[in-house]
């Protein structure tokens, strides 16, 4: 099922998840992964860049997650996922990027804030930090020197991080977790 909209604009999570509701008739997991990266030093940032990251980083987790968590609370149970980034727990002069950092970082404290709310009320909620990942969005002239920022020397596959979502929606007494999809870059700081 598709649901078009812009994931900043309140409205969508409210249509989202009427429609999940509709088809469906109850959401058990909610896997926020809408996000950009605008990587450049600090002083580069324009206001756009920095409304943009908000927009699609923050505001789509936050409304649509409000509109989610009533919905878990009535069924007495649900799993929220954030994607975030690993970036969002160091700081690199090789690639600089602020916003990424205030936003995925802001997801992951967010994160462990909604676990500790909702942990008796039968509502996870985790996160799950990749490094960088092959998409569509790379920049393919890009690979060899963004692999190199592994340690394991590879990108991260779009599969990696499903298989870790999977994992966090079967790990029953896990909430509040920030598992590191990363290929080592967060233990290799």
């Amino acid at each position: 099922m598709t649901v078009a909209g812009d994931i900043g604009d309140p409205e969508t999570g409210a249509r989202l998840v009427a429609a999940a509701l509709d088809k469906f008739g109850r959401i058990d997991t909610l896997v926020n992964n809408a996000g950009i990266f605008i990587g450049k030093p600090f002083t580069e940032y324009t206001e756009e860049d920095y409304r943009l990251k908000i927009k699609t980083n923050l505001d789509g987790f936050f409304f649509t997650t409000r509109q989610v968590i009533p919905v878990m609370l009535d069924q007495g149970s649900g799993h929220v996922v954030q994607i975030t980034a690993s970036t969002a727990e160091f700081a690199s002069s090789r690639s600089p990027a602020l916003i990424a950092m205030l936003t995925k970082g802001g997801m992951n404290s967010a994160t462990k804030s909604l676990a500790i709310e909702y942990a008796t009320r039968g509502i996870r909620v985790n996160a799950v930090a990749p490094g960088v990942i092959r998409t569509p969005m790379l920049d393919l002239e890009a690979v060899e020197k963004l692999a190199a920022f592994h340690p394991m020397n590879r990108l991260a596959e779009i599969e990696d991080i499903v298989r870790a979502v999977l994992y966090l929606e079967d790990a029953a007494f896990s909430t509040g977790e920030i598992l590191h999809v990363d290929g080592g870059l967060i233990a290799g700081r």
